[in-house]
């Protein structure tokens, strides 16, 4: 890539491949970037226009169909996607210039759609106050779904699971920039000793006020600059939530424990450290090719108790039977609690509900059958959606008396019935759901 690559330009190939291959937002700009010859600057410029895209895509749309005679489902990949950066930066990016976010954005698609792109940007900046964008008193679902660009389909799931008040906090939040942060491998450093050495690099952080043993990185981009730290193993990516799952598992040094949906490592990584590397872990993942991932991680961490293991999380393995003092069953989910880092999931239809419900019930079924008399069963997923999470623990416990809900503590948090969901915003962690179950 030449020096002269403009972020724009890049940014629309990126959003052209992610609709026409699939490809997810954060693993096209991880890819992009490694390649990019960019400043600073438009590395942060590309990303926002990307990310904001991504999120924005709905209401964009409803933007483009007020403003074109064209049904928008005429237009072709790169014409609608260059119309949408271009709406995004007037609409969203306060610090971008009008000239600027019209004529590159024009500039950016082909010729033959230059004329109809200038055509629509120029028509939003004369009609934008006459947009006339739908009211919640004309239906909840549709106004949450156009002012934040979420599909009806998730907007009625919250509005049913949680009611209005807190569907439309989750909406908004799902369009937040959420700070970046690290747990700390307290078997190689402590928080004091990497606070100051990030301080060295010139990245803001400090503590986190619930975890001890975690920093919140402030401004954006600063991972970047730490590309040896990680390497050395000095700590790892952790969103509060994730640690407080950890936290609520209460695994200790010497114990033997089990995560079952290990992949991609993050909360195996945590609880080995928790455990101060002594004890047994065993980390599973159903696909093969995740297995050197947990592996090398573990290996830059330091952490040596861990055992990495293709596994299916539904299938029994009996010389395993009542064998684990905690066992960690993180399923797979839907992921609409993480929608603000991972705009494309708000994306996925719904429709394949009852098997991924099917599945999680079974993987918590096998995962109860590991732990000891006494033990700890921990149930979580990255989801806001209550028949993935409180509604799957409840029928478990009709069908498994031999468990009981176990509440649990973590900073000011406190669970019931042994449950809690962690909405974005108080402590600023993703959308995030956990359950701790006892053997009698």
């Amino acid at each position: 890539m030449s020096n002269a690559e403009n972020p724009r330009q890049l940014a629309l190939r990126s959003l052209v491949r992610c609709e026409k291959d699939g490809k997810f937002a954060n693993l096209e700009v991880n890819a992009a970037l490694r390649g990019a010859n960019l400043s600073d600057l438009d590395r942060g410029l590309y990303t926002a226009l990307v990310y904001g895209v991504a999120e924005r895509a709905l209401t964009l749309d409803y933007m483009i169909s007020a403003l074109s005679d064209r049904p928008i489902g005429e237009l072709d990949a790169e014409t609608k996607n260059a119309i949408r950066m271009g709406l995004y930066q007037l609409r969203f990016m306060d610090k971008i210039p009008t000239h600027a976010a019209v004529s590159e954005s024009v500039e950016a698609v082909g010729r033959r759609s230059r004329g109809f792109v200038n055509a629509i940007l120029r028509a939003y900046l004369r009609k934008k106050d006459a947009i006339v964008y739908p009211e919640r008193a004309d239906g909840f679902d549709r106004y949450l779904s156009v002012k934040h660009a979420i599909p009806e389909a998730i907007c009625r799931l919250w509005r049913e699971g949680y009611g209005e008040d807190v569907a439309e906090a989750l909406a908004e939040a799902a369009n937040w920039q959420t700070p970046l942060t690290l747990r700390v491998n307290t078997v190689k450093t402590d928080a004091a000793s990497l606070l100051a050495a990030l301080a060295e690099r010139g990245v803001e952080a400090e503590v986190h006020p619930v975890f001890a043993d975690m920093l919140t990185v402030r401004g954006g981009g600063a991972i970047s600059r730490l590309s040896d730290f990680i390497e050395e193993g000095r700590f790892f990516v952790q969103d509060p939530a994730s640690r407080a799952c950890v936290w609520a598992l209460g695994a200790k040094p010497g114990e033997r424990i089990l995560d079952t949906c290990a992949a991609p490592g993050g909360k195996s990584f945590s609880a080995a450290v928790q455990m101060e590397n002594r004890g047994e872990l065993l980390s599973c993942d159903l696909h093969k090719s995740k297995i050197s991932l947990i592996e090398s991680g573990a290996k830059r961490l330091g952490i040596t108790i861990l055992r990495a293991e293709c596994r299916d999380g539904k299938e029994f393995v009996p010389a395993d039977a009542e064998a684990y003092d905690r066992v960690l069953c993180d399923v797979p989910c839907s992921g609409l609690g993480v929608l603000a880092k991972k705009p494309d999931i708000r994306h996925r239809p719904l429709d394949g509900m009852d098997a991924l419900c099917a599945t999680q019930r079974a993987i918590l079924s096998t995962a109860a059958r590991y732990v000891k008399a006494g033990g700890t069963l921990c149930y979580s997923t990255c989801t806001l959606n209550p028949r993935e999470n409180e509604e799957a623990v409840r029928e478990f416990l009709a069908g498994h008396p031999e468990f009981a809900p176990a509440d649990f503590a973590v900073g000011p948090i406190r669970s019931r019935e042994g449950m809690y969901t962690f909405f974005p915003g108080p402590i600023s962690t993703d959308g995030f759901f956990v359950a701790v179950m006892k053997r009698k």
